[in-house]
Protein backbone atom coordinates (compact mmCIF):
# COMPACT_ATOMS: atom_id res chain seq x y z
CA UNK A 1 0.00 0.00 0.00
CA UNK A 2 2.85 2.39 0.83
CA UNK A 3 4.46 1.71 -2.56
CA UNK A 4 1.19 2.33 -4.39
CA UNK A 5 0.52 5.60 -2.57
CA UNK A 6 4.08 6.71 -3.26
CA UNK A 7 3.64 6.11 -6.98
CA UNK A 8 0.33 7.99 -6.92
CA UNK A 9 2.09 10.97 -5.36
CA UNK A 10 4.87 10.70 -7.95
CA UNK A 11 2.26 10.57 -10.69
CA UNK A 12 0.48 13.67 -9.40
CA UNK A 13 3.80 15.48 -9.21
CA UNK A 14 4.83 14.60 -12.77
CA UNK A 15 1.31 15.04 -14.05
CA UNK A 16 1.18 18.56 -12.63
CA UNK A 17 4.29 19.55 -14.59
CA UNK A 18 3.05 17.88 -17.80
CA UNK A 19 -0.40 19.44 -17.43
CA UNK A 20 0.95 22.96 -16.87
CA UNK A 21 3.20 22.86 -19.93
CA UNK A 22 0.54 21.23 -22.09
CA UNK A 23 -2.06 23.74 -20.88
CA UNK A 24 0.04 26.68 -22.06
CA UNK A 25 0.78 24.94 -25.34
CA UNK A 26 -2.91 24.25 -25.91
CA UNK A 27 -3.84 27.85 -25.08
CA UNK A 28 -1.56 29.06 -27.87
CA UNK A 29 -2.80 26.48 -30.37
CA UNK A 30 -6.46 26.84 -29.46
CA UNK A 31 -6.47 30.62 -29.86
CA UNK A 32 -4.00 31.24 -32.67
CA UNK A 33 -3.91 27.87 -34.41
CA UNK A 34 -0.11 27.92 -34.18
CA UNK A 35 1.90 24.82 -33.34
CA UNK A 36 4.52 26.38 -31.05
CA UNK A 37 7.62 24.17 -30.82
CA UNK A 38 9.31 26.91 -28.77
CA UNK A 39 6.98 26.31 -25.84
CA UNK A 40 9.50 24.07 -24.09
CA UNK A 41 12.00 26.93 -24.36
CA UNK A 42 9.53 29.11 -22.45
CA UNK A 43 9.57 26.53 -19.64
CA UNK A 44 13.37 26.74 -19.71
CA UNK A 45 13.35 30.57 -19.63
CA UNK A 46 11.07 30.50 -16.59
CA UNK A 47 13.47 28.13 -14.85
CA UNK A 48 16.40 30.44 -15.55
CA UNK A 49 14.42 33.43 -14.33
CA UNK A 50 14.45 31.68 -10.95
CA UNK A 51 18.17 30.90 -11.32
CA UNK A 52 19.01 34.51 -12.19
CA UNK A 53 16.90 35.88 -9.36
CA UNK A 54 18.66 33.58 -6.90
CA UNK A 55 22.08 34.64 -8.21
CA UNK A 56 21.19 38.32 -7.81
CA UNK A 57 19.98 37.80 -4.26
CA UNK A 58 23.10 35.79 -3.45
CA UNK A 59 25.60 38.44 -4.56
CA UNK A 60 28.06 38.73 -1.69
CA UNK A 61 30.05 41.50 -0.12
CA UNK A 62 33.50 40.65 1.27
CA UNK A 63 34.73 42.21 4.52
CA UNK A 64 38.20 41.59 5.98
CA UNK A 65 38.16 40.76 9.68
CA UNK A 66 40.78 42.99 11.38
CA UNK A 67 41.34 40.49 14.18
CA UNK A 68 40.91 36.94 12.90
CA UNK A 69 43.56 35.49 10.61
CA UNK A 70 43.68 32.58 8.20
CA UNK A 71 46.25 29.78 8.48
CA UNK A 72 48.48 31.79 6.13
CA UNK A 73 48.35 34.89 8.34
CA UNK A 74 46.15 36.93 6.03
CA UNK A 75 42.97 38.67 7.27
CA UNK A 76 39.95 36.35 7.35
CA UNK A 77 37.32 37.11 4.70
CA UNK A 78 33.74 37.41 5.90
CA UNK A 79 31.21 36.91 3.10
CA UNK A 80 27.53 37.77 3.34
CA UNK A 81 24.86 38.56 0.73
CA UNK A 82 24.31 42.26 0.10
CA UNK A 83 20.57 41.75 0.57
CA UNK A 84 21.16 40.53 4.13
CA UNK A 85 23.42 43.47 4.91
CA UNK A 86 20.77 45.89 3.65
CA UNK A 87 17.59 44.26 4.94
CA UNK A 88 18.80 42.08 7.80
CA UNK A 89 16.60 39.09 8.64
CA UNK A 90 14.13 39.99 5.90
CA UNK A 91 16.97 39.81 3.37
CA UNK A 92 17.94 36.38 4.66
CA UNK A 93 14.30 35.31 4.30
CA UNK A 94 14.25 36.52 0.67
CA UNK A 95 17.34 34.45 -0.11
CA UNK A 96 15.77 31.39 1.50
CA UNK A 97 12.49 31.86 -0.40
CA UNK A 98 14.13 32.90 -3.67
CA UNK A 99 12.36 30.24 -5.77
CA UNK A 100 8.72 31.07 -4.88
CA UNK A 101 9.48 34.82 -4.72
CA UNK A 102 11.03 34.63 -8.20
CA UNK A 103 7.51 34.10 -9.56
CA UNK A 104 6.89 37.82 -9.00
CA UNK A 105 9.71 38.50 -11.45
CA UNK A 106 8.98 35.59 -13.78
CA UNK A 107 5.38 36.60 -14.53
CA UNK A 108 6.06 40.05 -16.08
CA UNK A 109 9.19 38.80 -17.87
CA UNK A 110 7.41 35.83 -19.44
CA UNK A 111 4.39 37.95 -20.34
CA UNK A 112 6.70 40.36 -22.17
CA UNK A 113 8.55 37.50 -23.87
CA UNK A 114 5.26 35.96 -25.00
CA UNK A 115 3.89 39.21 -26.41
CA UNK A 116 7.16 39.98 -28.23
CA UNK A 117 7.28 36.45 -29.64
CA UNK A 118 3.69 36.64 -30.88
CA UNK A 119 3.97 40.15 -32.33
CA UNK A 120 7.46 39.76 -33.76
CA UNK A 121 7.31 36.24 -35.17
CA UNK A 122 4.21 34.13 -34.65
CA UNK A 123 1.72 36.51 -36.30
CA UNK A 124 3.58 36.18 -39.62
CA UNK A 125 2.81 32.44 -39.68
CA UNK A 126 -0.90 32.38 -38.84
CA UNK A 127 -1.92 31.38 -42.35
CA UNK A 128 1.12 29.29 -43.14
CA UNK A 129 1.16 25.46 -43.07
CA UNK A 130 1.76 23.82 -39.70
CA UNK A 131 5.06 22.46 -41.00
CA UNK A 132 6.32 26.05 -41.44
CA UNK A 133 5.18 26.94 -37.93
CA UNK A 134 6.98 23.93 -36.47
CA UNK A 135 10.22 24.71 -38.30
CA UNK A 136 10.38 28.40 -37.34
CA UNK A 137 9.40 27.88 -33.69
CA UNK A 138 11.78 24.93 -33.36
CA UNK A 139 14.54 27.13 -34.74
CA UNK A 140 13.65 29.81 -32.19
CA UNK A 141 13.83 27.21 -29.41
CA UNK A 142 17.34 26.22 -30.49
CA UNK A 143 18.43 29.88 -30.53
CA UNK A 144 17.05 30.45 -27.03
CA UNK A 145 18.69 27.36 -25.58
CA UNK A 146 22.06 28.30 -27.10
CA UNK A 147 21.77 31.76 -25.55
CA UNK A 148 21.12 30.16 -22.16
CA UNK A 149 24.04 27.78 -22.69
CA UNK A 150 26.35 30.70 -23.51
CA UNK A 151 25.51 32.70 -20.38
CA UNK A 152 24.86 29.91 -17.85
CA UNK A 153 26.99 27.06 -19.15
CA UNK A 154 26.03 23.49 -19.97
CA UNK A 155 25.90 22.06 -16.45
CA UNK A 156 22.69 21.86 -14.37
CA UNK A 157 22.36 24.58 -11.73
CA UNK A 158 20.83 23.25 -8.48
CA UNK A 159 18.26 25.40 -6.70
CA UNK A 160 17.16 24.89 -3.12
CA UNK A 161 13.61 24.91 -1.81
CA UNK A 162 12.80 27.11 1.20
CA UNK A 163 14.18 25.54 4.36
CA UNK A 164 10.69 25.16 5.85
CA UNK A 165 9.78 22.72 3.04
CA UNK A 166 13.22 21.29 2.30
CA UNK A 167 12.60 17.98 4.07
CA UNK A 168 9.98 15.28 3.68
CA UNK A 169 6.40 15.16 4.88
CA UNK A 170 5.13 12.16 6.81
CA UNK A 171 2.23 11.43 4.48
CA UNK A 172 1.69 7.99 5.99
CA UNK A 173 1.00 9.52 9.39
CA UNK A 174 -1.57 11.88 7.85
CA UNK A 175 -3.38 8.93 6.30
CA UNK A 176 -3.10 6.69 9.33
CA UNK A 177 -0.75 4.26 7.59
CA UNK A 178 2.22 4.55 9.91
CA UNK A 179 5.42 6.53 9.68
CA UNK A 180 7.10 4.69 6.77
CA UNK A 181 5.52 6.68 3.93
CA UNK A 182 7.35 10.00 3.50
CA UNK A 183 7.39 12.32 0.50
CA UNK A 184 9.37 15.50 -0.30
CA UNK A 185 7.55 18.61 0.84
CA UNK A 186 8.44 20.61 -2.27
CA UNK A 187 6.90 18.05 -4.59
CA UNK A 188 3.65 18.35 -2.64
CA UNK A 189 3.94 22.14 -2.88
CA UNK A 190 4.48 21.87 -6.64
CA UNK A 191 1.39 19.73 -7.10
CA UNK A 192 -0.70 22.20 -5.08
CA UNK A 193 0.79 25.08 -7.09
CA UNK A 194 -0.02 23.41 -10.42
CA UNK A 195 -3.59 22.74 -9.28
CA UNK A 196 -4.03 26.42 -8.33
CA UNK A 197 -2.64 27.62 -11.68
CA UNK A 198 -4.80 25.21 -13.68
CA UNK A 199 -7.91 26.23 -11.73
CA UNK A 200 -7.01 29.90 -12.18
CA UNK A 201 -6.63 29.59 -15.96
CA UNK A 202 -9.94 27.75 -16.34
CA UNK A 203 -11.73 30.22 -14.05
CA UNK A 204 -10.26 33.14 -16.00
CA UNK A 205 -11.46 31.75 -19.33
CA UNK A 206 -14.89 30.70 -18.05
CA UNK A 207 -15.99 33.43 -15.66
CA UNK A 208 -14.48 36.66 -17.00
CA UNK A 209 -15.72 38.71 -19.95
CA UNK A 210 -12.26 38.61 -21.47
CA UNK A 211 -12.21 34.83 -21.20
CA UNK A 212 -15.66 34.46 -22.75
CA UNK A 213 -14.64 36.62 -25.72
CA UNK A 214 -11.49 34.55 -26.17
CA UNK A 215 -13.45 31.28 -26.07
CA UNK A 216 -15.88 32.65 -28.61
CA UNK A 217 -12.99 33.72 -30.81
CA UNK A 218 -11.50 30.24 -30.62
CA UNK A 219 -14.66 28.84 -32.21
CA UNK A 220 -15.45 31.66 -34.67
CA UNK A 221 -12.86 34.43 -34.93
CA UNK A 222 -14.52 36.11 -37.92
CA UNK A 223 -17.92 36.55 -36.26
CA UNK A 224 -16.36 37.98 -33.11
CA UNK A 225 -14.38 40.42 -35.25
CA UNK A 226 -17.57 41.55 -37.03
CA UNK A 227 -18.98 42.51 -33.62
CA UNK A 228 -16.32 45.20 -33.36
CA UNK A 229 -14.07 43.32 -30.94
CA UNK A 230 -10.32 43.44 -31.50
CA UNK A 231 -9.95 39.71 -31.06
CA UNK A 232 -6.36 39.73 -32.32
CA UNK A 233 -5.27 41.95 -29.42
CA UNK A 234 -6.91 39.58 -26.98
CA UNK A 235 -5.25 36.60 -28.61
CA UNK A 236 -1.86 38.30 -28.18
CA UNK A 237 -2.56 38.60 -24.46
CA UNK A 238 -3.57 34.93 -24.33
CA UNK A 239 -0.29 33.95 -25.99
CA UNK A 240 1.46 35.97 -23.30
CA UNK A 241 -0.61 34.13 -20.69
CA UNK A 242 0.48 30.80 -22.19
CA UNK A 243 4.10 31.91 -21.87
CA UNK A 244 3.49 32.88 -18.23
CA UNK A 245 2.01 29.45 -17.43
CA UNK A 246 5.04 27.72 -18.94
CA UNK A 247 7.43 30.13 -17.22
CA UNK A 248 6.06 29.79 -13.70
CA UNK A 249 5.91 26.01 -14.16
CA UNK A 250 9.62 26.08 -14.98
CA UNK A 251 10.54 28.43 -12.13
CA UNK A 252 8.82 26.33 -9.48
CA UNK A 253 10.26 23.09 -10.89
CA UNK A 254 13.90 24.10 -10.36
CA UNK A 255 14.26 22.57 -6.84
CA UNK A 256 12.94 19.26 -8.24
CA UNK A 257 15.13 19.09 -11.34
CA UNK A 258 18.22 21.36 -11.58
CA UNK A 259 17.74 23.31 -14.82
CA UNK A 260 20.15 23.25 -17.73
CA UNK A 261 19.95 24.62 -21.26
CA UNK A 262 18.35 21.39 -22.55
CA UNK A 263 15.51 21.12 -20.06
CA UNK A 264 13.07 22.80 -22.43
CA UNK A 265 13.64 20.25 -25.19
CA UNK A 266 13.27 17.40 -22.72
CA UNK A 267 9.82 18.61 -21.70
CA UNK A 268 8.80 19.73 -25.20
CA UNK A 269 8.41 16.23 -26.63
CA UNK A 270 6.46 15.03 -23.59
CA UNK A 271 4.20 18.09 -23.67
CA UNK A 272 3.31 17.52 -27.32
CA UNK A 273 2.51 13.88 -26.64
CA UNK A 274 0.26 15.05 -23.80
CA UNK A 275 -1.49 17.59 -26.03
CA UNK A 276 -2.05 15.07 -28.83
CA UNK A 277 -3.36 12.41 -26.44
CA UNK A 278 -5.68 14.93 -24.79
CA UNK A 279 -6.88 16.28 -28.13
CA UNK A 280 -5.44 19.22 -30.04
CA UNK A 281 -7.08 22.46 -28.90
CA UNK A 282 -8.78 20.92 -25.85
CA UNK A 283 -7.73 22.55 -22.57
CA UNK A 284 -9.52 19.93 -20.48
CA UNK A 285 -7.96 17.18 -22.57
CA UNK A 286 -4.46 18.59 -22.01
CA UNK A 287 -4.89 18.61 -18.23
CA UNK A 288 -6.51 15.16 -18.15
CA UNK A 289 -3.85 13.62 -20.36
CA UNK A 290 -1.07 15.29 -18.35
CA UNK A 291 -2.13 13.66 -15.09
CA UNK A 292 -3.01 10.36 -16.79
CA UNK A 293 0.38 10.01 -18.46
CA UNK A 294 2.20 11.21 -15.37
CA UNK A 295 0.48 8.51 -13.34
CA UNK A 296 1.24 5.80 -15.91
CA UNK A 297 4.90 6.82 -16.09
CA UNK A 298 5.14 6.76 -12.31
CA UNK A 299 3.70 3.27 -11.92
CA UNK A 300 5.77 1.91 -14.81
CA UNK A 301 8.94 3.02 -12.99
CA UNK A 302 8.32 0.55 -10.15
CA UNK A 303 11.01 -2.13 -9.91
CA UNK A 304 8.37 -4.86 -9.98
CA UNK A 305 7.15 -3.60 -13.35
CA UNK A 306 10.61 -2.93 -14.83
CA UNK A 307 11.78 -6.41 -13.86
CA UNK A 308 9.09 -7.81 -16.17
CA UNK A 309 9.28 -5.12 -18.88
CA UNK A 310 12.76 -3.53 -18.80
CA UNK A 311 12.76 0.09 -19.93
CA UNK A 312 8.96 0.32 -19.94
CA UNK A 313 9.08 3.56 -17.95
CA UNK A 314 10.90 5.24 -20.85
CA UNK A 315 8.37 4.29 -23.53
CA UNK A 316 5.04 3.90 -21.69
CA UNK A 317 3.88 7.40 -22.61
CA UNK A 318 4.48 6.78 -26.31
CA UNK A 319 2.88 3.35 -26.24
CA UNK A 320 -0.26 4.79 -24.63
CA UNK A 321 -0.27 7.61 -27.20
CA UNK A 322 -0.16 5.09 -30.05
CA UNK A 323 -3.01 3.04 -28.58
CA UNK A 324 -5.21 6.07 -27.91
CA UNK A 325 -4.64 7.61 -31.34
CA UNK A 326 -5.35 4.30 -33.07
CA UNK A 327 -8.67 3.96 -31.25
CA UNK A 328 -9.50 7.67 -30.85
CA UNK A 329 -7.79 9.61 -33.68
CA UNK A 330 -8.76 13.01 -32.21
CA UNK A 331 -7.44 12.15 -28.74
CA UNK A 332 -9.41 11.94 -25.53
CA UNK A 333 -11.29 15.22 -25.91
CA UNK A 334 -10.34 16.46 -29.37
CA UNK A 335 -12.78 18.48 -31.45
CA UNK A 336 -13.81 17.70 -35.00
CA UNK A 337 -11.97 19.71 -37.64
CA UNK A 338 -8.92 20.60 -35.55
CA UNK A 339 -5.79 19.93 -37.67
CA UNK A 340 -7.86 17.79 -40.03
CA UNK A 341 -7.68 20.04 -43.07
Amino acid sequence: MDAILLQILNGLDKGGAYALIALGLTLAFGTLGVVNFAHGALFMLGAFCAVTFNKLLSLEQVILDPIKKTAWGTPLEIRSPYIEAWLGDFGALLVDYSVPVSILVTIPIMLLVGVIMERGLIRHFYNRPHADQILVTFGLAIVLQEIIKHYFGANPIPQTAPSIVSGSANVGLWLGLGENLVYPWWRLVYFAFSAVVIFGVFAFLKFTTFGMVVRAGMFDRQTVGLLGINIQKKFTIVFGLAAVVAGVAGAMYTPILPPDYHIGMDFLVLSFVVVVVGGMGSLGGAVTAGFLLGMLQSFSSMNEIKSIFPGIDQIIIYLVAVVILLTMPRGLMGRKGVMED
